[in-house]
């Protein structure tokens, strides 16, 4: 076949061809399935508890809630977990994963398979009682297969996968603010279980003297050994008490190393020397219900869960309908009886090629589609009563988290009187009973009322510090400190590098929106 003959062939081949797929594409613009409608939250238009004592609810920066301490060696070890936490690198490559699903899910728009083929065959025959015909065959060529994306099947596939990264870009927020709220609690459990140790520390020296002047009046007979038995209880009892706390305090010690990504024993450089309890500010700002729900991480997150899911309606919906594909193949063949020439391959008349435009629908399904459908649809209708109980459960967590900062707070001040009270009366029954006015039964119960009283009101301002980190991580407070990066450790960047090829997904790791909207996640 002539140059002109193989020319008008193919013209006469693919101009309807061409004219279908450009009809296809024009008419291809309608996604089928639902839109995304975001979903409607309960109305929370005032906290219930607002205005209370050492509340108040007005606009507020939360991005740095834990400096409202005033703890320079809290605030180093906060920075210290957001640079080395494990916990969060893995959710910082969650956020690399679902780029790269993202990737995959856009990829699909295009040419599905291309592929290119070649193969050399040559067969040689044996004929006992003829001659010998050698067969070569030589075959050079690629092929695209096209499923024309006439329903929308792959851009709710995108939309799904989107959403999908914005859900694990709020999930990685979500790990953020769980991590920094932990180092602040397990922080103060330190710094509380010191406390009580300096207590028990201080009782034990106030029972002891004690001890010794029971000892004294028993030698020279002025009381029973019933008083000095007493007496050597409670104190041993006191005694007792140190290591456990010190237990305690090591156990809080491994778990702050921990958050930071160390062995045990891997802080007690960063915490320093003893210190007390952060210190509350006189007045806590909590913000409004409104700023909670577009701050709060797990809201974001049950939101784009919604999004991704009512997408995943579409691509279900889009199996009802028939899929249209186009396919092609454009190559060099040679080869024939006798003829084994490689370089014919490349002859002009060596070349080949077929163009199809095809369709498939599977319209006898037996109800398969159409159920499936309606799973998505369930899934969907779940997903947004999930979102509903998210905002539900967030506001629940602001309010008890006030409730238990008040609580505290008043126990406090009362507990402070009870203090005062309880040392006065150490005081006065080691008087009366050393001048012999009353038994020693009363100096134990005052002894035992005062370590029991500082006690409880250590206990109280530990509870009253960890109630505050319980309502700044219940207005998902923190989480804008990383500022669209999603921090990857430069160790972990070169061993992926030297393992894939990762194109320039590893550089990157900023969203300038800070997942509010599309990323297509790198190239190649």
């Amino acid at each position: 076949m002539s140059r002109s003959e193989m020319s008008t062939r193919s013209r006469t081949v693919l101009i309807p061809v061409v004219g279908a797929v450009a009809l296809l594409s024009l008419v291809s613009c309608t996604a089928v399935g639902p839109d995304f409608k975001a979903p409607t939250a309960p109305e929370i238009p005032n906290w219930y508890q607002e205005e209370l004592e050492g509340l108040k609810a007005s606009e507020i920066d939360l991005v740095a809630w834990w400096k409202v301490f005033d703890d320079p060696v809290l605030d180093h070890l906060v920075e210290t977990a957001h640079l080395e936490s494990n916990t969060l690198e893995i959710a910082a490559l969650r956020v690399l994963e679902a780029r790269a699903q993202l990737g995959i899910s856009t990829g699909m728009q295009w040419p599905q398979a291309q592929v290119a083929t070649g193969d050399a065959t040559y067969i040689s025959p044996t004929e006992p009682n003829g001659p010998v015909s050698n067969f070569g065959s030589y075959n050079l060529g690629a092929s695209v297969a096209w499923e024309i994306d006439f329903w929308g099947r792959y851009r709710r596939g995108i939309e799904a996968s989107d959403a999908g990264l914005h859900a694990t870009m709020a999930r990685y927020d979500e790990a953020l603010v769980l991590l920094t709220a932990q180092v602040v609690q397990t922080y103060t459990s330190i710094r509380l279980t010191e406390e009580q140790l300096r207590i028990a520390q201080q009782n034990i020296v106030i029972q002891q003297r004690s001890y010794e002047i029971v000892e004294v009046l028993y030698r020279f007979g002025e009381k029973a050994a019933l008083d000095l038995e007493q007496a050597k209880t409670l104190l041993l009892g006191t005694q007792a008490t140190v290591p456990k706390l010190e237990a305690a305090l090591q156990k809080h010690k491994n778990a702050l190393s921990t958050l930071l990504g160390r062995p045990p024993g891997g802080v007690d450089g960063l915490l320093g020397g003893e210190s007390t309890l952060p210190e509350i500010p006189e007045q806590i700002i909590m913000g409004i219900p409104a700023d909670m729900l577009r701050r709060r991480p797990d809201v974001r997150t049950a939101e784009m869960n919604a999004m991704a899911q009512n997408a995943l309606v579409g691509v279900a919906t889009a199996d009802l309908y028939p899929s249209f594909s186009l396919t092609g193949f454009l190559g060099l063949s040679s080869g024939s009886p006798g003829d084994d020439n490689i370089g014919d391959l490349f002859s002009s008349s060596s070349l080949t090629y077929n163009v199809g435009l095809g369709f498939t629908w599977p319209f006898f399904n037996y109800g398969r589609i159409r159920n499936n459908i309606r799973v998505q649809d369930a899934r969907l209708q779940q997903a947004l009563i999930a979102y509903r109980e998210t905002v539900i459960q967030a506001s629940r967590e602001v309010e008890d988290a006030m409730t238990g900062y008040i609580g505290a707070q008043k126990q406090g001040r009362i507990l402070a009187e009870g203090v005062v009270s309880a040392n006065r009366s150490n005081e006065l029954s080691m008087l009366r009973y050393r001048e012999g006015f009353s038994d020693y039964q009363r100096v134990l119960n005052a002894q035992q009322a005062l370590f029991t009283q500082q006690g409880r009101l250590i206990d109280s301002k530990g509870a009253a510090v960890l109630a505050v980190v319980d309502l700044y991580k219940a207005l998902g407070g923190g989480w804008e400190i990383h500022g669209g990066i999603y921090e990857i450790s430069p160790a972990t960047r070169e061993e992926m590098k030297g393992r894939t090829n990762w194109g320039d997904y590893l550089e990157n790791e900023t969203n300038d929106d800070n997942g509010s909207g599309s990323n297509s996640g790198g190239s190649e």
